[in-house]
């Protein structure tokens, strides 16, 4: 994994060999990020993870998501994600851009905008 400090607190992934496809792989992306860096805030571009992680009955969406919230790191997603038909997942991507906490964004400018920077 390629990190890019963009700031004192957030980096953003800028080169992954494999995207984010288990709990597990969700960790160690936290963990590089923090010791890489040292971040509190990361942008990840929706690429870096894996399909399963946008249908929301894998429960992958949630276990990687729950690991963020529990290391206090936020985090903002950013992509396209309008081929995305799913009136959950569409509906969990509104709640989660009204939280504080995890962000779905088109545009890494939009992300940090939201986040305050």
């Amino acid at each position: 994994m390629t990190f890019e400090k963009i700031n004192d607190n957030v980096t953003a992934l800028r080169s992954w060999e494999t995207p984010v496809s288990t709990p597990s792989d969700g960790m160690d992306l936290i963990a590089s990020a923090r010791y890489e860096t040292g971040c509190t805030v990361l942008v990840v571009p929706k690429e870096a993870l894996s399909e399963d992680f946008f249908c929301l009955s894998t429960g992958l969406a949630g276990e990687i998501l729950q690991k963020f919230v529990n290391y206090g790191m936020k985090l903002a997603i950013v992509g396209d994600f309008s081929p995305y038909t799913s009136k959950p997942l569409r509906d969990f991507i509104r709640e989660s851009n009204r939280g504080s906490q995890v962000f779905f964004l088109t545009t890494e400018g939009e992300a940090l905008e939201k986040l305050g920077l």
